[in-house]
């Protein structure tokens, strides 16, 4: 019962994979309308040579109703597209075929065996040579059809064999056993044929799944190539890929659009206390707030470039550019709950529009990161918009560069000294070295803008190792009590090679390392803590003194000062403006207590009036830098402003001292 269960699924098609079935549909559409072709060519020549000899019915009127039929389906198939089949189509139609297959197989033979009986041997012939032609002719046809073929076959051969078995001819006899012989061969061929016709269809549909699967993996490997796992906002080569397709389209319209670029404030002190785990978090959340802006807005495309830095691609007037920014800046620094943690982190921003700041990739990417640190230096946690000024500034930036890849170091820079009072002994303790840089090209170059770009175009290392030792040249020949106070840049303390280099320099001068002091500024430990940590243990393991300078304008926690290995702190300047206000007064205050309190020795900078340092030195501070004292002067005048001030007398330990102004 199983078997002829399956039999009859098969014969019916049941089952069947709908590749399959379209594929036995589209080579049917091209085969079938050749066999109707054949049954009415082959049919035609029969009725011909028995016309007169048979009824006029069997040659004439039984055989118009099936060439109708035989056309109007060979039309039917022509006419019918191969593409716009369905699966459910095709095994309609195919279930049709197989239903007129058996009919007209079944109506050809008995029509043929009914002009049997009429003519002579050779029309008898020809009836045996036209069952035997077409059955072959059609099993071809239908080969893409087994089920098909094998209904013919069983249809006509049995009939056929069973009709000349019974006639007392043998030669009959022969051909009828022949052809049923030769039917078999065939049918088996036709078999064979089709299983690998089926097994064609299945390596193309395993084909075509595995280039699908292909497909989609490329497709997620697109979207993760372009995708920032950590926060799931766009990254840095999906937005340069944006940027340089919104330029090709903005140079087509003649339209203007804003590049920005968005940097997080205060987001490494945060990493560097809480891990980069909660780091991670609070990147994610920042993310989910960009993203939400982007998911609001249809001017707004934002990616993450990479670290704490975001970019961003603005459909806006010029006018709305700077408030756009500035309320995106608003929204990262709202707090932020993390684990249980409330932190706060800002944000600032620059801005640049096509075509006035660039027109190309680099210059409108450089133009927005300059705005950008223009925010961080001047404006933090503001949207700053790239202006005619700025495109001065950079060109300021690009000369001085330029002249400082020229220039010889040893002849155009010197070193300046300022000395650090100690309010208790009213003695000069030490002087901080200054770097001045007197330009053939350019003149007077203040520090604040040769050591940004000396930074930036690879040359701080080879500056630092020249300026130290001019440094060292110049506190040699001050008396052995006096210390020598020297800066370090963000580049200098998170290079090992530049602090390297310094020590070595220091061992060759014979100078005792407890009288350098080397001045850190707080915004370059925070950039990165972790270097510049090592970098001081190194610094300090040779008796070298550090200073945290600039203290109160970086965003580091009261907690680096138990953490970093420093000896003083120097209070910035900008404090001791506002030291008769209650504000200023009382900040000034906490840090000399906070220094006392942690046994470290604290440098007021800037003190420009008596009454400066009067309420400095009531409120117990020991240490004052500034012009009330000295002007920084060249190194070479040090000894004589020395011998000649009211502050030198000889002291009989070597005092300890401060930090450098840039």
């Amino acid at each position: 019962m199983t078997t002829m269960r399956r039999f009859l699924d098969w014969m019916t098609l049941s089952g069947q994979q709908p590749e399959i079935l379209l594929a036995q549909f589209r080579e049917l559409r091209r085969q079938v309308p050749l066999l109707y072709a054949l049954l009415m060519v082959n049919a035609g020549a029969v009725s011909f040579t028995h016309y007169g000899l048979a009824p006029d019915y069997l040659t004439i009127w039984l055989l118009l109703p099936l060439f109708i039929i035989c056309s109007v389906r060979a039309v039917a198939w022509l006419r019918r597209s191969a593409d716009a089949v369905s699966p459910e189509e095709a095994l309609y139609q195919l279930r049709r075929t197989l239903f007129l297959s058996g009919v007209l197989a079944l109506a050809y033979v008995t029509w043929s065996l009914a002009l049997d009986s009429y003519g002579g041997p050779l029309e008898r012939g020809h009836v045996a040579l036209f069952i035997a032609i077409t059955v072959v002719g059609c099993i071809f046809c239908l080969m893409n059809l087994p089920q098909a073929a094998l209904l013919v076959m069983a249809l006509v051969t049995v009939p056929y064999i069973v009709y000349y078995s019974r006639l007392d001819l043998t030669v009959f006899h022969a051909i009828s056993m022949n052809i049923f012989l030769v039917s078999l061969v065939l049918i088996q061929v036709l078999f064979n044929g089709h299983k690998a016709f089926t097994n064609v269809i299945q390596a193309q549909r395993a084909l075509a799944q595995k280039q699908q699967e292909t497909e989609r993996l490329s497709e997620e490997n697109a979207i993760l190539a372009h995708t920032d796992v950590l926060t799931g906002l766009p990254n840095r080569r999906h937005f340069f890929s944006a940027l340089q397709k919104r330029i090709q389209d903005a140079s087509i319209t003649r339209t203007s659009f804003a590049v920005g670029v968005l940097d997080l404030d205060r987001f490494k002190p945060v990493n560097d206390t809480y891990g980069h785990h909660f780091g991670d978090l609070l990147l994610a959340e920042a993310g989910d707030r960009l993203k939400g802006l982007v998911s609001s807005s249809t001017r707004l495309q934002i990616s993450r470039l990479g670290g704490d830095e975001f970019g961003m691609i603005i459909e806006a007037s010029a006018e709305d550019l700077e408030a756009l920014g500035q309320s995106i800046c608003d929204i990262i620094a709202t707090p932020y709950e993390i684990e249980g943690i409330f932190v706060r982190i800002g944000c600032s921003c620059g801005l640049a529009v096509f075509p006035d700041a660039g027109r190309t990739v680099h210059e409108l990417f450089d133009r927005s990161d300059y705005a950008l640190y223009n925010s961080k230096t001047g404006r933090r946690g503001q949207a700053t918009l790239y202006s005619v000024e700025h495109e001065r500034q950079i060109r300021s930036d690009r000369a001085i560069e330029s002249a400082l890849q020229g220039a010889d170091l040893e002849k155009e820079f010197e070193i300046y000294l300022q000395p650090i009072l100690d309010l208790q002994k009213c003695r000069v303790t030490g002087f901080e070295a200054l770097a001045r840089w007197n330009s053939p090209l350019l003149g007077q170059v203040p520090p604040d803008q040769f050591i940004p770009q000396a930074e930036r175009s690879g040359l701080m290392r080879r500056l630092t190792v020249c300026l130290f030792a001019k440094a060292l040249t110049a506190i040699s020949q001050l008396p052995p009590h006096l210390s020598l106070s020297f800066n370090l840049s963000t580049h200098d303390i998170t290079c090992k090679e530049t602090v390297l280099a310094l020590l070595t320099q220091l061992g060759r001068s014979r100078i005792p390392a407890h009288r350098v002091i080397f001045e850190i500024t707080e915004t370059a430990v925070m950039r990165s803590y972790e270097g510049a940590e090592q970098s001081m243990r190194l610094l300090r393991q040779t008796g070298a003194r550090l200073a945290l300078d600039d203290f109160g304008t970086g965003y580091s926690s009261l907690g680096y000062l138990h953490r970093l290995p420093i000896d003083r702190v120097k209070i910035d300047k900008s404090f001791v403006s506002g030291i008769d206000d209650p504000s200023g007064h009382g900040i000034v205050s906490s840090i000399i207590a906070l220094c006392r309190s942690m046994s470290l020795d604290c440098v007021v900078e800037g003190i420009e009036t008596d009454t400066q340092r009067d309420r400095l030195q009531s409120l117990g501070c020991r240490y004052i830098q500034g012009y009330l004292i000295a002007r920084p002067m060249p190194a070479k005048d040090a000894a004589s402003w020395l011998e000649h001030s009211d502050y030198h007398q000889p002291v009989a330990a070597a005092g300890v001292v401060p930090l450098p102004l840039n």
